[in-house]
């Protein structure tokens, strides 16, 4: 059997550092959207955060704040009262992806998924 070779479609290739990948690895990991979803709108306290996402366990939600810390997306702050509190927001590079989110959610509503 040959393959057959489908015409360039005229776009350019993606440069070899792709930033497409990069924004794509920003989004990655099961939770990640809807982490950044709830955090939109204002910081949020751990056990907030679980509550609003309902199914996460702590062990998931403790590692992808982590991973979006890590990428500069989200930062944390130590709230010192007793016990102490945690709370995460959107950095500046965080925020720029609300677009992205809103789009996402807007294309989902329009392909019939139900909101978040």
């Amino acid at each position: 059997m040959t393959k057959t070779i489908r015409p360039s479609s005229g776009r350019a290739a993606p440069p070899p550092d792709c930033p497409l990948d990069h924004c794509l690895r920003l989004l990655a990991g099961a939770w990640t959207a809807k982490i950044l979803w709830y955090l939109c709108e204002e910081p949020r306290r751990f056990g907030d955060l679980r509550r609003d996402l309902g199914g996460i366990t702590s062990k998931v939600l403790s590692s992808r704040l982590r991973e979006l810390e890590a990428k500069g997306i989200v930062s944390r702050e130590v709230i010192p009262v007793s016990p102490p509190q945690v709370s995460y927001r959107l950095t500046s590079l965080g925020k720029e992806l609300r677009p992205v989110l809103d789009a996402m959610a807007r294309l989902g509503e329009k392909a019939g998924q139900s909101s978040c």
